[in-house]
């Protein structure tokens, strides 16, 4: 039936959620979330769907005008989601893919690939050629750069919340004491057998970075993500071959070329992708393939609800980063038990929305 199937209609919308905690880094303090959700109706009767979130809320129109313009030269065509990514590559070539562009082209290869395991009536993991069974998970749903004080207690509350073992902390504060106050507090709060992954948010220089990450090499930290500017490959070949703590990065590549260039270049040790930015399920799955034949851990950055799918068919899947940020438009959210998370058993990625809830916090653009 899937092979049969053409879009006929597609509806974006927009809504502002509440964070539990807010998300506070070197970028800024976020309390709401923006997020774009994209419905594409088909002739079988089908829709998929998903959602990207575009950080700021002020980038919600551009993302939703890009969606709108790509889905009117998907009207009447097969649901296809590889053709309709390369020849949206094409088409946006001469305005730049990266960007703007690969988040609403992400938007749609999500829906497109929704749209099409319903219509076999499998899992997305399944129709993809994997099952969809447990993955492991860490918490990152706190922890940011707020007050020492709280983040023992914070960092119990995070590992009841799912039975996790292992969570994310945010460093990269001005001096070393504070980052080393801050591990510390995360250690009161839950022992030393969880595993601490931080993040630095590309809070440091390279030079500063150099210099904080042999200072904290001794801390049994899991890995250090982001301490530079994402696109320093430069940096990153450079601080890899001086630290000990495994390097992490990759939220912020664009595309799997982005990828391949930093696996390439000896740039990271472990390495994560967004699938707004990577390039959706399409674009994930090239990526993974780089990482596969690079031999290089793969995590996610956020869609935790999509990717718990997509790890299942990675060859060298690591972690499943765990935010419940869309939780609040999602008709039945997903919840972690036992530090692990499977995809619910049903045909497409398993979204569906509380459409009452998404009245409550739409946003008109």
């Amino acid at each position: 039936m899937s092979a049969h199937l053409k879009v006929l209609n597609v509806r974006s919308r927009a809504v502002i959620v509440p964070l539990r905690r807010p998300v506070i880094a070197d970028i800024g303090r976020f309390d709401r979330w923006p997020l774009v959700l994209v419905d594409v109706e088909t002739s079988g009767g089908i829709v998929g769907s998903s959602y990207v979130a575009p950080y700021r809320a002020s980038a919600v129109p551009s993302v939703m005008a890009e969606i709108s313009d790509l889905a009117g030269t998907l009207k009447d065509t097969p649901v296809a989601p590889v053709e309709m990514f390369d020849g949206a590559m094409r088409r946006l070539n001469v305005i730049g893919t990266s960007g703007v562009s690969t988040i609403a082209i992400s938007a749609l290869d999500m829906a497109l690939w929704d749209a099409r395991s319903k219509a076999a009536g499998l899992p997305l993991a399944t129709f993809l050629g994997g099952t969809p069974g447990p993955v492991r998970v860490y918490n990152s749903n706190g922890l940011w750069r707020h007050e020492v004080s709280t983040l023992a207690s914070e960092a119990r509350a995070l590992q009841s919340e799912g039975g996790f073992s292992a969570m994310k902390l945010r460093l990269g504060n001005l001096h070393l004491k504070d980052d080393l106050d801050a591990i510390a507090a995360v250690r009161e709060g839950v022992g030393s057998n969880v595993d601490l992954m931080v993040d630095f948010n590309q809070a440091l220089g390279l030079g500063d970075a150099i210099r904080r990450c042999h200072e904290l090499d001794d801390q049994g930290l899991y890995w250090f993500e982001e301490p530079i500017a994402y696109d320093n490959v430069r940096g990153y070949a450079q601080l890899a071959h001086q630290v000990r703590t495994p390097l992490q990065m990759g939220e912020n590549y664009y595309g799997p070329r982005d990828f391949f260039t930093f696996i390439a270049a000896g740039a990271v040790h472990y390495a994560m992708a967004d699938l707004m930015r990577i390039g959706g399920v399409t674009g994930w799955l090239r990526a993974a393939s780089v990482a596969g034949a690079a031999g290089v851990q793969l995590s996610n950055h956020l869609y935790p609800e999509i990717c718990v799918h997509l790890l299942r068919v990675t060859p060298t899947a690591h972690w499943l980063e765990w935010v419940d940020w869309a939780s609040p438009v999602l008709a039945e959210p997903m919840q972690p038990i036992g530090g692990q998370l499977t995809a619910p058993d049903r045909p497409g990625i398993g979204i569906a929305w509380d459409e009452k809830s998404v009245s409550k916090y739409a946003v008109s653009i």
